[in-house]
């Protein structure tokens, strides 16, 4: 859920990262913003085609590297560039994943509502979950135990409807599971049969299948006029096969 994946995201920094930025105000409230941005992508690949049309391989490399880019930025420059972080993130960062158009927008308009001003403000993240003022890194895991919404599709900007299909595919790969699990009955058999007899009718069934060993005396005596270097190949993949078999 959305609370997992923000500690998992607040766990790549230390608290010596956290206190690194001469702009502590600014730098946090970004870092967590870029934190819940991060989350938010990569829980809605669980949505299937109504979360991303593709599956992208959104990692933590890319928030880690977000994160000192925006250090960079912030001490170079007297004002934040907004715009150069949002392209950066949006179309270099997570955007070089992203292979599909409409994708790429719902990419870029979440970075225009989680990276701007508004966040050193306290500006709702999502309903109900405001972002935190400056706290030290414990604070900010305290904040998220304490203040992290319940889990919902609107956290992401669905449809709560959109959980109906998620959740029907889930019970049902669920279900397949614990019927896969369920011992084989046998055709024809009045009992149900054990795990073991189910391994071993396989294996018996695979070594029945086997072709016999190549009789390497019978094949050397074929090649003794004509010994080239494909011929001793052939004889070598032979006997190695013989050892598989």
């Amino acid at each position: 859920g959305l609370q997992a994946n923000l500690h998992r995201a607040l766990a790549c920094f230390s608290e010596e990262t956290w206190e690194s930025s001469s702009k502590q105000s600014e730098f946090k409230a970004i870092l967590f913003s870029l934190c819940y941005f991060h989350s938010v992508v990569v829980e809605r690949k669980k949505f299937g085609p109504q979360g991303w049309n593709r599956n992208y391989p959104f990692n933590l490399g890319d928030l880690t590297t977000c994160i000192a880019v925006l250090n960079n930025y912030l001490e170079d420059r007297a004002k934040i560039p907004w715009d150069d972080l949002r392209y950066v993130f949006g179309q270099i960062m997570y955007g070089g994943h992203i292979t599909d158009d409409w994708d790429r927008n719902l990419c870029m308009t979440y970075l225009e509502h989680y990276i701007k001003a508004d966040v050193l403000e306290g500006m709702d993240l999502c309903p109900g979950f405001p972002s935190p003022p400056a706290l030290s890194y414990k604070g900010y895991l305290e904040y998220v135990d304490r203040e992290a919404p319940p889990e919902s599709p609107i956290l992401y900007g669905l449809h709560p409807n959109a959980e109906i299909n998620f959740r029907t595919i889930q019970g049902d790969h669920m279900f397949r599971t614990i019927n896969e699990l369920q011992p084989r009955q046998q055709a024809g058999a009045a009992g149900m049969l054990s795990d073991q007899e189910v391994i071993r009718g396989t294996l018996d069934e695979i070594l029945n299948n086997l072709p016999e060993a190549h009789n390497l005396v019978e094949i050397a005596e074929r090649l003794e006029d004509d010994r080239g270097p494909f011929q001793n190949v052939f004889f070598q993949e032979c006997e190695r096969m013989n050892i598989l078999l």
